[in-house]
This record gives structure tokens, C-alpha cells and sequence, in this order.
């Protein structure tokens, strides 16, 4: 069996670059077990004749999964399946490249998207001047399964083509339009669970949660994001390395 046959073949309808494309097949094979920890991934030579790209695309895939974690590079010996893999709370990633570096299996269902001018507290956070568009994305987020977290973000007009660019991913959307964050500035804190946030994270009122208020900015300073979630205190823990 070659190893197209076991991952999946690239879609020839799918409108996203080769190297995303071929990046999400591995991402989802690593996910699902069907790639084994320690697994052996093919030279890239070998993947680029078997899906029929160029070597370039695939070295961009790989990179991007080094990267985040799920693949590495062993000098002399080749490419395999990461056999553990954590996320680096000082790496700047979205809920989806999280919970994969987790080795979990996330999974968004959409409560409201919409478009409009900004608020005042939109404004501010953002830098924008009062009337500029934004649009505006509210999802429950799931961990193989399990309700994970709450999550409304707030993105200005002019770092997406549309209301409906954006799909299972937020920051997949940012990057296809040259807009993902570069940085961000984030605060966390310990909270008690509302009633209506209780109820769509399937908790008990006054159970302990996090919440995140993150700002994304572009390399060129310009706000990319305004976003607030909040985390099952009984789901999710954040693990950041300190240097001395």
C-alpha cells in the first residue's frame, strides 16, 4: 500500500494552496492514529512523486508541521511522527493548532457570525476609528468531542475578503488572506461560570473556568484580532516555559 493510499490524496476541487492541502492531510493523518507516533514519514522526494507536487510544496508542509510540533527532523535518520507533542504557551497559535499539538481532535459549531460597524470597546481594543466594519465570529469549541471553550473574536475589515472566507479555522482564513498575527497580547484570569456560559459549555453555574482576552497584531503593528474565550477550568491547563 503506498502511503497516499494511506493518508488520502489531495482533492483536485480544493481551492487552498498545495502545501496547505498536502499539510492538512498529514495534520489530520497524525490526529487520527492513522500516522503512529514515531511513524516514519517518506523523503521528501518520495512524497512529492507520490502526490505529484513539487518538492518545494512539500518542504513547506513539513515545515509548518515541525513547527507546530507534530513532525521533527532527526539528522541523519529522517522524518517521523512526533511521540509527544506540547504546546509552548509563549508560541502564538490558534484553538485548532492547540488542540492538535495536543494530540487532540478539535472541532468548532458556529452560534452567530456577522458583520457591522465597530463598538466603542472594539474600537479601543483595536485601534480602529469609530464606523470602521468588522466582523464578528462566536463558536463553541470541541476537543475530540468534548466541550473545550467559548470563543467570540472580533477581526477588522481589512484583514479578511468576507464574512464568509472563513471556515472551520479563523486563522487558517487570516493566513489565506495574508493577515495572520505576528503577535499577541494576552491576559488571563481565573472565573467563575455564568448561566449562559454554563449552559453552552455544559457546566454547572459557578464552576471554575479561565478566561483569555487576546489582541493579535501584523507585522506592521496594525490590529488582527480581538478575541475573549473561556475554558473549562476542568478541561484545559496552560503550561508555559520559563526561562532563566
Amino acid at each position: 500500500m503506498s502511503f497516499v493510499d494511506t493518508v488520502g490524496a489531495l482533492a483536485s476541487d480544493d481551492p487552498a494552496p498545495l502545501y496547505m492541502q498536502l499539510q492538512k492531510i498529514l495534520r489530520d493523518a497524525i490526529v487520527t492514529r492513522l500516522l503512529s507516533p514515531e511513524a516514519a514519514i517518506p523523503p521528501e522526494r518520495d512524497l512529492a512523486d507520490e502526490f505529484g507536487v513539487s518538492r518545494l510544496t512539500v518542504r513547506k508542509a513539513v515545515d509548518g508541521l515541525v513547527e507546530e510540533g507534530l513532525i521533527t527532523r532527526r539528522r541523519g535518520a529522517g522524518t517521523f511522527v512526533a511521540a509527544r507533542v506540547e504546546k509552548s504557551f509563549s508560541k502564538l497559535s490558534s484553538f485548532s493548532e492547540d488542540m492538535i499539538s495536543r494530540g487532540r481532535k478539535p472541532h468548532s459549531e458556529w452560534l452567530n457570525r456577522s458583520q457591522g460597524a465597530v463598538t466603542p470597546e472594539e474600537s479601543l481594543s483595536l485601534g480602529l476609528s469609530p464606523g470602521s466594519l468588522v466582523y464578528r465570529f462566536q463558536r463553541l469549541r470541541f476537543a475530540d468531542g468534548q466541550t473545550m471553550a467559548l470563543e467570540y473574536s472580533t477581526i477588522p475589515g481589512y484583514c479578511l475578503p468576507s464574512l464568509d472566507s472563513v471556515g472551520e479555522s479563523l486563522y487558517a482564513a487570516l493566513q489565506a488572506a495574508g493577515q495572520r498575527p505576528v503577535r499577541a497580547l494576552q491576559r488571563l484570569r481565573a472565573v467563575a461560570f455564568g448561566p449562559e456560559q454554563a449552559q453552552l459549555l455544559g457546566v454547572r453555574v459557578g464552576d471554575p473556568g479561565l478566561f483569555i482576552e487576546r489582541r493579535g497584531f501584523l507585522a506592521d503593528g496594525r490590529a488582527a484580532e480581538f478575541t475573549h474565550s473561556w475554558y473549562r477550568g476542568d478541561a484545559y491547563d496552560v503550561v508555559a516555559e520559563l526561562n532563566g
